[in-house]
């Protein structure tokens, strides 16, 4: 007899960064694994897109996801090797801080220090660098002057969108099926131990679920948990070089990270041309004034967004990138009052997981979140510690 194909052992619901991860680990663990999503990953409505994410192994937000890295690390590699596909690029990547900018940035008040900390505590090479050696080797940048830079030779960039097909691709060959363009509005347990979910078309019954809906987890958990996440609409440049193109190579120019100021939103980052010269290098600054809607986000991105990032954060920084953006793109951050993850039991279901809020640097930990989620929902033991996520460092309880 043919098994029903609205059954599964393992469902994941949302196929984005975590998503996706989730249902390749399980289909490779050997479940019948159904995968849902309300849009056709990978795309451009959530928090996984914009052609690059920086990874780097030493974790200025906290000890607890160095784990995580360096195991998605050792994933996407693997994954590399099986298909051919380019995933992950390591050039360096660099932090930069002046020490009377301490600020207040994903969660640390001071963000280079522990990065410092952590690749000391893990035994992750890198370099502490002076505005003058800084000067030296990275010309591109305009410093103050009492600069300290943070260099990680491992650092690099991911390819977003390239690292969800791959592992949707791989889950599709194991035997996992892929339900697009289909919306999730509830999640519950029935009799029998199973757990029935329903979307706008359909039912579907799994032994376990894993919740990875990223910005939308606010309204499936309900009304109960939503001062757990707040959801912020960010915006991503591409400018185009104006000389020295040649600098800016990703052999030449490292992906990095700038605290640029003591407002949350000063924590600047970008990438080198990793396309060539003529699509110009990828720089954002973070933005938390006002919260919106997943379902109802500006996507547009104003004249006048493009002209203040431009001026406020590259015009003093960068003398050779030109004010003509190329182009721009919106995205999503889930963020906890901690700008920490959030892993735990979804309404307290205890067949039922969720993951979210990764608060603007989930992508980089997402291989390995999804391995330890897909043994988790099989009743296997994980190399890594999630219950440091759990909502029970809130108030709130979970």
């Amino acid at each position: 007899m043919a098994p029903m194909p609205n059954v599964a052992d393992v469902l994941v619901v949302g196929l984005g960064a975590v998503g996706s991860a989730a249902l390749y680990q399980s289909a490779k663990l050997g479940a019948r694994a159904i995968g849902i999503d309300r849009f056709d990953p990978p795309h451009d409505q959530g928090s996984s897109h914009g052609d690059t994410r920086i990874t780097r192994e030493a974790i200025g937000e906290g000890r607890e996801f160095v784990p995580l890295v360096l195991r998605s690390n050792r994933i996407w590699e693997e994954l590399e090797a099986a298909t051919g596909r380019s995933l992950l690029t390591r050039k360096g990547g660099l932090v930069l801080a002046s020490p009377s900018m301490p600020g207040n940035h994903h969660g640390s008040t001071s963000f280079i220090q522990d990065t410092i900390a952590a690749a000391t505590e893990f035994g992750i090479a890198h370099e502490v660098l002076s505005a003058d050696e800084l000067g030296h080797r990275y010309p591109q940048f305009r410093l103050r002057g009492d600069e300290i830079g943070y260099f990680e030779p491992g650092a690099g960039f991911l390819r977003p969108e390239a690292c969800i097909e791959t592992q949707l691709a791989l889950a599709r060959k194991l035997g996992a099926r892929v339900v697009t363009s289909e919306t999730v509005v509830d999640c519950k347990p029935v009799q029998g131990g199973t757990v029935e979910v329903t979307t706008g078309t359909g039912t579907y019954s799994a032994a376990r679920v894993i919740v990875t809906a990223g910005p939308w987890i606010q309204k499936l958990l309900g009304e109960s948990y939503a001062a757990d996440f707040k959801i912020y609409r960010q915006v991503m440049y591409w400018f185009a070089l104006a000389n020295h193109a040649e600098q800016y190579t990703p052999e030449r120019f490292p992906v990095f990270i700038w605290i640029a100021g003591n407002r949350p939103r000063d924590m600047m980052y970008g990438f080198p041309a990793v396309d060539g010269p003529h699509g110009g290098i990828k720089i954002a600054a973070e933005q938390y004034d006002a919260t919106v809607d997943p379902d109802a986000v500006p996507r547009e991105v104003s004249d006048k967004e493009i002209s203040a990032m431009y001026t406020e954060y590259i015009a003093p920084r960068f003398p050779g990138v030109s004010a003509k953006c190329l182009r721009s793109a919106t995205c999503l951050y889930t963020v906890t009052a901690d700008a920490k993850f959030i892993v735990d039991k979804f309404r307290n279901y205890e067949n039922i997981v969720f993951a979210s809020a990764c608060s603007g640097h989930g992508f980089k930990h997402s291989a390995a979140l999804g391995e330890a989620l897909a043994l988790q929902a099989l009743g296997r033991p994980s190399r890594i510690d999630l219950s440091g996520f759990s909502t029970r460092r809130f108030a709130r309880g979970g």
